[in-house]
């Protein structure tokens, strides 16, 4: 529980200096400008916006967001393309798969760097070996549970669709379902999931956060178009690291850079304009 509390909190200082801040209208209009904010998940890594819609932050900044859930990260850039939803919380993989495709999505605040989730089996597969021939769950293929399972999988020795098949399944919701009712032997969850999960008896089979992977994971972004018509300013840097990591396992994007997939500008423009240090001054 201190651990959600601690990540809620920071998640909360990306709101003001990342989701927030990127707004297509000046706060001196009278009227509140509607904004479509989309996510992708129901986990502590899309908590952003709703502690920025439940407390008003959004209204302070001259915006009336409504939130969008989306099923999967490719919807979701679909939907922010398209301009149904011009901001969106996602992960990277869905960012490089859209800019591969012929899009012009990227990422402009980091927040969520790590992996901070667990490949959980059922009661009764205690070990690696014991999940041979059974199946994973994930959202979507191509999503960031995809890439985490297929990660995974082999740090704990085995090979992907080969040893264990992947089925699609959908959110954490049904991902956890679909394991209780025996239709797949494994997953991997974020929280407040894995914890219900491990309280249910299921059992851990990496801690892929305590594998160290650099990994753009949850993060603000939208498209060049957006940019091009509106100053959107951020907070957070997306990681290159990360970014780079999920190019890595793509064939088709091994001379990509990273680089190609964020703009750091906004949040350079912050930095050097010491708004985010007086957004923490006293703070520390």
């Amino acid at each position: 529980m201190k651990k959600i509390q601690e990540k809620s909190s920071s998640l909360a200082a990306l709101v003001v200096t990342g989701l927030l801040v990127v707004s297509f209208y000046s706060t001196a209009f009278a009227q509140l400008a509607k904004l479509n904010v989309g996510y992708v998940g129901i986990n502590s890594d899309n908590v952003i916006a709703w502690v920025a819609k439940e407390s008003g932050i959004f209204a302070k900044n001259g915006l009336d967001a409504q939130l969008i859930y989306f099923s999967g990260g490719t919807t979701s850039v679909m939907a922010m393309v398209s301009g149904e939803s011009p901001i969106i919380q996602t992960g990277a993989p869905a960012i490089v798969n859209a800019v591969l495709g012929g899009s012009d999505p990227v990422m402009i605040a980091g927040g969520v760097v790590t992996l901070d989730y667990w490949l959980l089996s059922r009661p009764e597969i205690k070990t690696p070996e014991q999940l041979k021939g059974g199946a994973v769950a994930i959202s979507r293929f191509g999503s960031s549970s995809d890439f985490i399972v297929r990660y995974a999988l082999q740090r704990i020795g085995l090979t992907p669709v080969k040893d264990v098949a992947i089925l699609q399944i959908g959110a954490l919701p049904e991902r956890l379902a679909a394991m209780e009712t025996k239709r797949v032997q494994a997953t991997v969850l974020a929280p407040p999931a894995m914890y219900v999960a491990q309280k249910r008896g299921f059992n851990i089979l990496a801690d892929v956060a305590a594998l160290g992977l650099a990994y753009q994971a949850t993060g603000v972004a939208t498209n060049e178009g957006a940019i091009a018509e509106n100053k959107l300013p951020a907070k957070q840097y997306p990681t290159l690291a990360g970014i780079k990591t999920i190019l890595d396992a793509e064939p088709k994007a091994r001379s990509a850079k990273p680089e190609d997939f964020a703009d750091m500008r906004f949040i350079k423009e912050l930095d050097e304009s010491g708004y985010i240090d007086g957004l923490y001054k006293g703070k520390k």
